[in-house]
């Protein structure tokens, strides 16, 4: 497995308020995140960079416990919901912190295996040799509106207020997370990135540079150099991890 990210403030942004981390557990064990935070003056940076810290910090903790016996859903279920705290109980003692949340995706690679975990509009998607597949599910209006028909894919991309996101970790006292699971083939690979790379390129455009681009490092160059060459409004995070062949 080979784990590779980056991050940029974008074209038109005063700060980054992305954040990105990555573990190597054991030989064959890691896990990634990706948050995007939100809030006035520096608290969107700082929700998603404690909430970077106590996630992997709390994988960390659980995975030198129990070891690969460990339960991924439970580990990532409490790894999520104590950010949630953290970054909560932070925003309810500084008031220049209030109203500070982050979005928040993660994943742990056991084996083959993937384990994801997601909370407001990050993505994870898979790349293989049919295509590329989004693995999590916006927790945003436009997705809902999607979900009932009332738009399609193509009209949320461009709605007004498709940055409206309908959960994000540190707003309330408890979050609810989505959890899936997937199987990684030989040559697979899994993006997990900040909407400021998929408001910008379609997932078609995304595969495209990833077929052209050899390696995980080239691969997120190429994904961030197209989009600051289109504008990049928001900052861009992108991370991927690469299956051995």
């Amino acid at each position: 497995m080979i784990l590779y990210g980056l991050t940029d403030i974008g074209t038109a942004r005063r700060e980054n308020q992305d954040c990105y981390g990555l573990r190597l557990l054991d030989e064959d064990i890691s896990v990634a995140v990706v948050c995007d935070g939100m809030g006035g003056a520096q608290a969107g940076n700082v929700a998603s960079t404690v909430a970077v810290n106590a996630f992997l910090s709390t994988v960390e903790e659980m995975y030198e416990e129990k070891g690969p016996s460990v339960d991924p859903a439970h580990m990532l279920h409490t790894a999520c919901r104590r950010a949630n705290q953290v970054v909560y109980e932070m925003a309810q003692a500084n008031e220049e912190y209030q109203g500070m949340g982050t979005t928040l995706v993660g994943a742990y690679f056991l084996r083959g295996e993937a384990y994801l975990v997601n909370v407001g509009d990050s993505r994870c998607y898979l790349i293989c040799d049919r295509g590329i597949e989004q693995l999590t599910q916006d927790h945003s209006l436009v997705q809902l509106l999607v979900n009932r028909g009332e738009l399609t894919p193509e009209q949320a991309r461009c709605h007004p207020r498709k940055n409206l996101i309908t959960r994000a970790l540190g707003v309330d006292p408890e979050v609810n997370e989505d959890l899936y699971r997937t199987h990684l083939c030989g040559g697979d690979s899994l993006l997990l990135c900040s909407d400021g790379l998929i408001n910008v390129l379609t997932d078609e455009q995304i595969l495209e540079i990833l077929r052209r681009s050899p390696g995980a490092q080239a691969q997120c160059n190429a994904l961030l150099q197209a989009t600051l060459e289109q504008g990049a409004p928001d900052n861009v995070t992108v991370v991927l991890a690469q299956m051995d062949t």
